[in-house]
């Protein structure tokens, strides 16, 4: 045995230090939180330039540095499980490359560098938690934001509630109310999948989700219902489905019934089924958006405009998209079409594939794993909210952190560390 050997067994040996595995924890909930994107944001800059603020670009440098120390500290667990996920790796060094191609070389490099950190972060969360810590983690992320959010709106409607648009609607410690929408929907999830985790304390989940569910009517937003909906119908499919194989039968067959029927409807009669939930037929002007970005699209389809490009460059392709809607559109609003603009039909098939990939594995752990109340439901959620909100390849983004590690985590088998 070398010399060198035998100092690595005896570091590996060596007793923990007792404190650093806590700081550890709270360094990354900080981290969650500080990606939400909550309040900074607001404060500092504004929805159409968010990283218009100098410290919301510096501060995000410490991150990176933090992330970077624990893949040095654990350089082998965190090369498997990145090795796991090959097809996020790729979309991610994509998102870098694209700078060839981009309307803003310099900004897709930028830009693409913080997508591959908060990549990075992710599978740094999935390597270093179990289930059970990563999914309290999730957890008290959202309930943070939340009890933030309720008190922000009490104490201060003029930052927090809608004045102008949407009047009275709650937007919490973000910009709009549809994001508050979203992420108290995850938040429900979240505190759901932690009352599965937590025996002890599932009361106390319980009642976080129901305080969740009632921002998401605070919110007014239709979609963040509808994923409040999805949340709470997986939690209690889930739950019985594992009480038997009746109950299995019997809730995929209302699953595959229940999916046929909307496709159906959607596909027959749409206008009147988005009357039902109250939404008008444009879903509120997006599909004027969309159907100007499609155009745009066919122009570049191999390539895209490059990634975190084609919203800033005023003057570029994005100029005749506000001229035609005529009004200054920030996002796609899809988080489908905005992959395809930052990298073309390239990129879609990738996120598809990641997408599918992961939702195949969260599906396979139906019948086992207390992990599957998180895994399952989030990323059900996540193919929800991307089809009116641009939260997919999000750079230093809360659903992108945590679409990644939970990607990661379902891709680890459960005896090595995916437990």
């Amino acid at each position: 045995m070398t010399d060198f050997s035998v100092r690595l067994d005896r570091w590996r040996s060596a007793p923990r230090i007792g404190f650093l595995r806590p700081l550890e924890y709270g360094l990354a909930l900080l981290i969650l939180l500080l990606m939400s994107q909550a309040l900074l944001g607001p404060l500092l800059a504004s929805e159409a330039d968010p990283e218009g603020a100098t410290l919301l670009r510096v501060m995000w440098l410490p991150v990176y540095a933090i992330t970077a120390i624990w893949f040095v500290t654990r350089p082998m667990a965190g090369l498997s499980t990145a090795l796991r996920i090959p097809l996020i790796l790729i979309l991610s060094a994509l998102c870098m490359v694209s700078m060839m191609w981009s309307l803003d070389p310099s900004m897709t490099l930028r830009r693409g560098f913080a997508l591959v950190m908060t990549t990075a972060f992710g599978i740094a969360l999935a390597s270093r938690w179990s289930w059970r810590d990563l999914v309290g983690m999730i957890a008290i992320t959202f309930a943070i934001l939340g009890v933030g959010s309720a008190m922000a709106s009490l104490a201060a409607p003029g930052f927090a509630v809608h004045q102008d648009i949407h009047v009275g609607a709650w937007k919490g410690l973000w910009w709009e109310k549809n994001t508050l929408g979203a992420m108290m929907a995850f938040g429900a999830a979240a505190s759901l999948a932690a009352a599965a985790q937590f025996d002890r304390h599932r009361l106390l989940w319980w009642g976080i989700a129901a305080f969740e569910a009632g921002m998401v009517l605070m919110s007014t937003s239709k979609t963040a219902l509808l994923a409040l909906c999805l949340a709470l119908a997986g939690a209690i499919g889930i739950a019985l489905v594992r009480r038997g194989f009746g109950f299995a039968t019997l809730m995929i067959f209302l699953a595959v019934v229940g999916g046929g029927m909307l496709a159906l409807v959607l596909t027959l009669a749409p206008m009147a089924a988005l009357e039902a939930l109250g939404r008008d037929a444009t879903l509120t002007g997006r599909t004027d958006i969309w159907a100007v970005l499609i155009g745009q699209i066919a122009a570049a389809p191999w390539t895209g405009y490059g990634y975190g490009a084609y919203w800033a460059a005023e003057y570029g392709p994005v100029f005749w998209v506000r001229q035609q809607t005529q009004w200054p559109v920030p996002t796609a609003h899809n988080g489908w079409l905005e992959t395809a603009l930052a990298l073309g039909i390239p990129g879609v098939v990738l996120m598809a594939l990641s997408y599918t990939a992961t939702l195949f594995r969260a599906l396979a752990r139906l019948f086992r794993g207390r992990e599957t109340y998180w895994a399952l439901t989030f990323i059900a959620l996540v193919g929800l909210i991307s089809l009116t909100e641009s939260n997919l390849l999000q750079r230093n983004g809360l659903t992108w952190a945590l679409f990644v590690a939970t990607s990661a985590k379902l891709a680890m088998p459960r005896r090595s560390g995916g437990r």
